[in-house]
């Protein structure tokens, strides 16, 4: 059905919006306005439609790593024992109710999962490997890579 989602009818005011909000979530109706060549109400309204048909999903604070206690970052490719649905459902729900897992991504390619574990200052990557990650419902293999430093995060 082309045409029917929610993101077919985006006009270049509203791409334009959505790329200035990326780069400043902040940024006032008069910035956006500003911004785009229109009036900050019809920013505003513009806006407010996006949030309304869920272009817009949230908005969200930054925190600096040394505020939070963050200790590392620690990327993990997971492999599971089969392909059934039954066991990717599990998985998932574990990996939900998890609250060492920051992020976990459905993938294609050798591992079926990408997991992004932020480690606190009360948490070892020991801990989580041992206590968390091999006991989920259907772990086959785990393949862990740690992060130097963060270049550029979104």
């Amino acid at each position: 059905m082309a045409g029917s989602d929610k993101f077919s009818d985006l006009d270049s005011f509203d791409r334009e919006l959505i790329k200035v909000l990326r780069g400043n979530a902040r940024a006032t109706s008069a910035d956006l306005g500003e911004a785009v060549g229109l009036s900050p109400s019809a920013a505003h309204r513009r806006v407010k439609i996006l949030e309304q048909k869920g272009v817009i999903a949230g908005y969200r604070a930054v925190i600096a790593e040394n505020v939070q206690g963050k200790q590392g970052t620690v990327f993990v490719h997971v492999t599971l024992q089969d392909q059934r649905r039954e066991t990717f459902e599990k998985f998932e729900r574990a990996a939900i109710a998890c609250a060492a897992i920051e992020e976990c991504h459905l993938m294609s390619g050798e591992a079926d999962y990408l997991l992004k574990i932020v480690l606190r200052e009360s948490l070892s990557y020991e801990d989580v490997h041992r206590d968390v990650l091999s006991t989920m419902p259907g772990v086959s293999k785990l393949v862990s890579q740690f992060s130097i430093r963060t270049v550029k995060m979104a």
